[in-house]
């Protein structure tokens, strides 16, 4: 049927506390674990592998509920395929997010009147480390509070020496494939940051600026373009035309006058301009564009910079040492002050690039940067999904992920930072450049000097699933855990993380993807579906609700949300909901092991089982083949679903309240249902371990004996089915609950005892009539017995008698005061419906709503009227 845990367990301690107390268990206990090494991998064990590695937290990070959420996944997984049996590696570790670790350590430099230029490079890298020492790394105590069960022997730093030693590595490698090259060309640059981005790193947004079209030229040789950034004419250096727009074509070939720097510039024809858009004419600025530079790479025209790396106007003239919004204005009133202007429009709503991390507006501008030809590598990162040796669930992101592999530009990896893997190239006296790697000599002597740009974070982190199981050494742990068996990651990095990973992994790995499966969820929202945010008045800070609820009440809520690819909203109330489901473990559990549940000895033989244990049984097993089923295809919800209603509605809710009169009368069938108890626990409480790992290992060490919930073996389905005891507990849970409605009906209250008569002939629930007349509070019908009610339901008959229990008259008058409401409102919808014109005008959701209220009014009125049948007579 089930099987034991443990075979031989030792006594248990039955001893609960009547009430649990996350805040005095859950610390202990996962000291405990840690202690006893249970989240340790061994790279030596002969065991089947399973691998996931942590999206790595930035070192400058607290824990939120997006990490909250991934976390609680990925120890859920982790903690099953410990208990299935495999040598379970949960990989640590912390990203040194180059310009966030940076910025922070300069404000910090700020507040004593300093900046890192003070120090020098050396110096401040120093004094970054200092920082991490001290102050970084503060989310690896709040992964402890969730319970992540990751190995921490094992933890890892993207700029730890065998971390930057693979770095170095493959950066020589591409280099000397020619797959990493050095060039000039358009990149994001954030001005407060004073680095590059890549395009993944600028956030778009709509802002309000100004449309302003100027006239460049004279007379016929004038010509009309549109700009929202006037301050980048003083670099136009072309105007472009599409080839077959006849309204220019006698300019082509031509030089017209560009307003305000007396320079001449020429009018090119290029397929890229939509003559449909504005005036079909468009300013070309090849060094502070990135479409005009490529225009200007097709027609060899010249980049002219015009700001500096601060965004501060640099070209000779009025507007010199301006900055670029003060520019834009004076330079627009100058050409308003020439009649330039043609037109302007203010408000000009568009889409403005910002910086993700100082939300800065990103300056598009000409730089000799790093870069990784991806083209090779991106095809091979989509093959490896093509052909099925990755797999991206949920299967729908798959098109997202090929929109974005097969349309990939080259990868700008150099940072102006000092904070990071520095570039590991030395450029000599007479022009030498030369690419070093880990087991290289760096040349010296006089004019060689290194590269003074860092490596993109995203560079290092697309290393990880290899580079923290010691690559580029041929390791016993990377022989053992690579590739990695699941990635678990949110659906909005795909394009930051995950695609670097596949393209470095295949690279390194001589063609082996880093991953079977990458698992995509969705974002933390709240309970109202809007994103969290502080200026939005509605960021959550986890440990609030852990410190107010307990771990195991936020992790099972951000499980019950976890459907594949999709958002998922939470509020505190489904935290507190979780918090008394919880509370409903513990005191089951408690009650059970007060009433003698036991897994001693073997499961009794079906035939000494009474129908209740071997429904019960039998549905236990369903429930270990569903939740199975939905871990392979992680439906994190479902199973939490099928769980919370199997443990509290089937378990806790019926089975253990109809083994109360069992338990009463003792005896062989007592024995029986304690030891089916003790078993149907040991199993639920092993199926929810893996999300409410807390609770759970206080009852089951309880129950059990047992040295530890996490190491004990994970339920299987033993085919164990009863068809006919589910039939026979299904009728039963029918007129119990049936009855229990019609009491409700009827006013009566839930311990109020009511006379009744069973007739259960031709049933199979005359075994059960103790347990009815217990859980219905029906006492024996005695001689004075006058049936004024009898409900027929599942082939059974129970009639009560309400005489001297309610007062007819009033519960009369009562229902039909609520019967003349129910016609009422059916009378509005009917008329209302019947109206032509009105649903002509009506919109569809509105119909619909009216179309709801009759059916509900049709239901209230059958419902009342069957009450005031089942009335006796005044």
């Amino acid at each position: 049927m089930t099987e034991n845990a443990q075979q031989q367990p030792p006594a248990p301690d039955t001893e609960l506390p009547t009430q649990y107390a996350p805040a005095d268990v859950e610390g202990p206990l996962y000291e405990r674990w840690v202690e006893r090494g249970y989240f340790e991998a061994d790279e030596k064990s002969d065991k089947p592998p399973y691998t996931i590695v942590i999206p790595p937290p930035n070192v400058t990070g607290s824990l939120h509920l997006g990490h909250a959420f991934e976390h609680t996944l990925i120890d859920a997984l982790t903690r099953r395929k410990r208990m299935q049996g495999y040598e379970t590696l949960w990989q640590p570790g912390m990203d040194h997010a180059g310009i966030a670790t940076q910025n922070v350590v300069e404000r910090e430099l700020g507040k004593e009147g300093k900046s890192r230029h003070d120090l020098g490079r050396e110096a401040f890298v120093e004094r970054v480390w200092q920082w991490k020492g001290e102050s970084g790394g503060q989310i690896s105590g709040q992964m402890r509070r969730l319970g992540d069960g990751v190995a921490w022997s094992r933890e890892r730093f993207t700029m730890d020496e065998g971390l930057s030693q693979a770095v170095q590595t493959i950066f020589k490698r591409l280099y000397d494939d020619e797959l990493i090259y050095r060039a000039e060309r358009i990149i994001n640059w954030c001005p407060r940051c004073l680095t590059a981005i890549s395009d993944i790193e600028v956030e778009y947004q709509d802002d309000e600026g100004e449309l302003v079209s100027i006239r460049y030229g004279e007379g016929d040789d004038s010509i009309v373009v549109a700009t929202t950034r006037a301050e980048t004419m003083l670099g136009d250096t072309a105007v472009a035309v599409h080839p077959e727009d006849e309204r220019y074509r006698h300019l082509v070939g031509r030089e017209i006058e560009l307003p305000l720097t007396g320079r001449r510039i020429p009018v090119v024809a290029d397929e890229h301009v939509d003559p449909e858009f504005g005036t079909g004419a468009v300013k070309v600025t090849p060094a502070h564009d990135p479409n005009d530079f490529e225009i200007g790479q097709r027609h060899d025209l010249p980049a002219v910079t015009i700001m500096d790396e601060h965004a501060v106007i640099t070209a000779h003239g009025p507007f010199q040492g301006l900055d670029r919004l003060e520019a834009r204005s004076a330079i627009v009133a100058a050409l308003r002050a020439e009649g330039r202007i043609v037109a302007e429009k203010r408000p000009y709503v568009h889409s403005v690039g910002h910086c993700s991390r100082c939300k800065t507006t990103i300056e598009p501008r000409l730089s000799m940067q790093w870069w990784v030809k991806v083209g090779p590598l991106a095809k091979a990162a989509g093959d490896a999904v093509r052909d099925g040796r990755v797999k991206i669930h949920p299967q729908e992101m798959e098109k997202r992920y090929f929109d974005w592999v097969d349309n990939l530009h080259d990868w700008c990896i150099s940072r102006q930072l000092w904070w990071g893997h520095r570039i590991p190239v030395w450029y000599g006296p007479n022009g030498e450049v030369v690419c070093v790697g880990p087991d290289d000599e760096a040349p010296t002597g006089e004019g060689w000097h290194q590269d003074t740009d860092v490596l993109d974070t995203w560079f290092s982190s697309g290393l990880w699933p290899f580079s923290t199981l010691g690559w580029p050494e041929q390791t016993e742990s990377l022989a053992k855990f690579y590739p990695n068996s699941v990635l678990v990651t949110g659906y909005d990095i795909l394009f930051f993380w995950v695609a670097r990973m596949m393209m470095f992994g295949l690279y390194a790995m001589d063609g082996t993807p880093p991953f079977h499966t990458i698992a995509l969820h969705g974002m933390v929202r709240d309970q109202f579906g809007k994103k969290m945010s502080k200026s939005f008045g509605n960021a959550v800070n986890p440990l609030d609700w852990m410190d107010k609820y307990g771990s195991d009440a936020l992790r099972f809520t951000l499980a019950r949300g976890a459907n594949p690819g999709v958002d998922v909203p939470i509020g505190e109330d489904w935290v507190q909901g979780s918090r008394n489901f919880a509370n409903k473990i513990w005191n089951a559990t408690r009650f059970a092991l007060m009433n003698g549940a036991t897994i001693e000895g073997d499961l009794p033989d079906a035939s000494r089982m009474s129908a209740t244990d071997r429904w019960i049984l039998s549905r236990l097993n369903s429930v270990v083949a569903e939740v199975d089923a939905l871990y392979e295809d992680f439906q994190f919800a479902k199973l939490s679903d099928a769980l919370f209603h199997f443990a509290w509605d089937e378990v806790f809710d019926w089975y253990v309240e109809l083994s109360k009169t069992t338990f009463q009368a003792g005896g062989e069938p007592a024995e029986v249902s304690q030891r089916v108890l003790g078993e149907v626990l040991d199993v639920t409480l092993r199926l929810l371990h893996p999300v409410v790992p807390f609770v759970t290992e206080t009852l089951w060490t309880t129950l059990t004996g047992g040295e530890s919930i996490v190491i004990a073996e994970w339920p299987k389905d033993r085919g164990f089915r009863d068809e006919a005891a589910e039939r026979e507990i299904g009728s039963l849970q029918s007129v119990i609950t049936e009855v229990r409605r019609f009491r409700a009906d009827q006013g009566l209250q839930p311990g109020q005892r009511v006379p009744a008569r069973l007739n259960l002939d031709g049933t199979a629930l005359a075994p059960h009539e103790a347990a009815i007349r217990q859980l219905l509070r029906l006492q024996p019908e005695g001689d004075a017995f006058t049936a004024t009610a009898t409900l027929p339901v599942a082939g059974a008959e129970v009639a009560l008698d309400l005489s001297g229990t309610i007062d007819v008259a009033a519960e009369r008058k009562r229902l039909a005061k609520d019967l003349a409401a129910a016609e009422k409102e059916k009378a509005q919808a009917t008329a209302k419906l019947g109206n032509e014109a009105f649903l002509a005008k009506a919109p569809d959701n509105v119909v619909e709503k009216i179309r709801g209220r009759l059916a509900k009014a049709d239901e209230d009125i059958a419902r009342i009227q069957a009450q005031l049948e089942r009335l006796p007579a005044a």
